[in-house]
């Protein structure tokens, strides 16, 4: 909600990844499916590793396991998102019970601490030998997206989205639930987001969305328009090339009223809807939170941008926020769902905005959000697990009941956030995205490992 970056952060401890070495293993009776290693750090006493499974077939592949054996002297210690059994040097990693099924096109990762100089040899991936040429290689100076196969990303499966009735639908009229992440402020993490790290969000956390989220104060767009609407730009197109959708955020906070920046909305949006009109993934996010206006202001802020975007973009979804910080009006005097069904946007193809905060936002919030569901297109475009600040201690217990809810409802949402701020929300370690090791759950937080197993449960499209 009412976030800006500390003056003063704790230093954050660098990772130097040295002697990186990448190999290639793919059983010879399944060619469709690959299985690579990669030493993602190495420290010289010992190192940590990563496994890629990559199912290009045309059926689920499951369960999976992967067999190898390490030279005598190294040995595994921690390890992540599989299950481990030993015997001598022979190590089996096998699926959890939240990654046993890997859909068409999707991949699953799962890492481990390795002590000793050695690395995996004999690979077995259920049971089919993987023992081919390996050959080292040296690793790109910068990470490419990572393809699927025609009709196997989200936007892949469900191509232009719509609005019917309160629901988030496909090309096809199926009701939809999308799950992802929101990158926090542009001018303070951009490092955060790169074609490592999305990378992962796509391919290993299987996330459906991106959330662009663009300060206008606080030293973003206001302070260099051409160079944010820039950063934008190049950010949709690494959604798209990963299949995801990308909702593009005005992430207006203070002032409160949207009206504020009208000017600079209404430029920044024809630009944007001009350059990705062809596209079926963008979403339009125009007010972040609203605060200390009525439904009135926010409504008139939306019957004036709305005309700017659909002039370029006839079919993309457009995201209004809600009284209050985009609580429908909870944070204030709870009125704010009537006066928007009292005087709704006059639009198609537009959804309504609601942010909570776990530890901050009790049984009074919830109801107030399920009760909206029954009564307007809703779309949570951001939350988290902790208080209103973005920090402090996780209240999963009741995050879960809001997810449970948008579960139930096929309300999309998205999480924030995807940085190494030190506060408790973003869900990578400090340093992280220096370090560029974004794999795995080793250098993920606990609301990290928490928000990272919820995103890749299996899709109902």
């Amino acid at each position: 909600m009412r976030r800006s970056r500390s003056l003063f952060l704790s230093a954050a401890a660098a990772v130097v990844a040295a002697g990186l070495a990448l190999f290639a293993v793919t059983p010879a009776n399944a060619a469709a499916t690959t299985a690579t290693f990669a030493k993602v750090s190495d420290w010289g006493s010992g190192w940590q590793g990563e496994f890629r499974i990559t199912n290009g077939g045309s059926t689920a592949l499951s369960p999976w396991k992967i067999e190898f054996t390490l030279p005598s002297g190294t040995t595994v210690g921690a390890y992540w998102d599989a299950l481990l059994t030993t015997a001598g040097q022979r190590f089996t990693f096998t699926n959890r019970e939240y990654n046993g099924s890997i859909p068409p096109g999707r991949t699953v990762t799962f890492g481990f601490v390795g002590s000793g100089p050695g690395s995996p040899a004999g690979c077995l991936l259920n049971g089919v030998s993987c023992t081919g040429t390996v050959t080292p290689t040296t690793p790109p100076t910068s990470t490419p997206p990572t393809s699927a196969p025609p009709g196997a990303t989200p936007v892949a499966r469900n191509g232009q989205l719509k609005v019917c009735g309160r629901q988030l639908c496909n090309a096809q009229g199926k009701a939809i639930q999308l799950r992802g992440m929101s990158t926090h402020g542009l001018q303070w993490y951009a490092n955060c987001v790169n074609d490592a790290s999305l990378n992962v969000l796509a391919n290993e956390w299987n996330a459906d969305v991106l959330r662009i989220s663009m300060y206008i104060q606080e030293g973003g767009y206001e302070t260099d328009p051409a160079g944010y609407t820039a950063k934008v730009n190049e950010l949709i197109e690494k959604a798209t090339a990963r299949g995801l959708y990308a909702i593009v955020d005005w992430h207006m906070l203070s002032p409160g009223d949207p009206n504020y920046n009208l000017a600079r909305a209404r430029t920044f949006f024809q630009q944007i809807a001009a350059r990705h009109k062809d596209k079926t993934n963008v979403l339009y996010e125009i007010a972040n939170e609203p605060s200390e206006v009525h439904w009135s202001a926010i409504k008139s802020y939306a019957d004036q941008i709305i005309p700017v975007i659909r002039a370029q973009d006839p079919d993309g979804v457009v995201l209004v926020g809600t009284e209050d910080w985009s609580s429908l009006g909870a944070s204030g005097d709870g009125q704010g769902v009537a006066r928007i069904l009292a005087n709704p946007v006059s639009a198609a193809n537009i959804m309504y905005t609601f942010h909570f905060y776990a530890a901050s936002h009790d049984d009074y919030y919830l109801n107030t959000f399920s009760d909206a569901i029954t009564k307007l297109p809703l779309f949570v475009t951001e939350f988290g697990t902790q208080q209103a600040s973005g920090d402090g201690g996780n209240n999963f217990a009741m995050a879960q009941r809001y997810l449970d809810l948008m579960k139930q409802n096929k309300v999309s949402w998205v999480n924030w956030n995807y940085s190494d701020d030190m506060r408790t929300g973003a869900v990578f370690t400090q340093g992280t995205c220096d370090a560029g090791a974004y794999g795995g759950t080793g250098r993920l937080k606990e609301a990290g490992v928490w928000i990272r197993d919820r995103i890749r449960t299996p899709d109902d499209f």
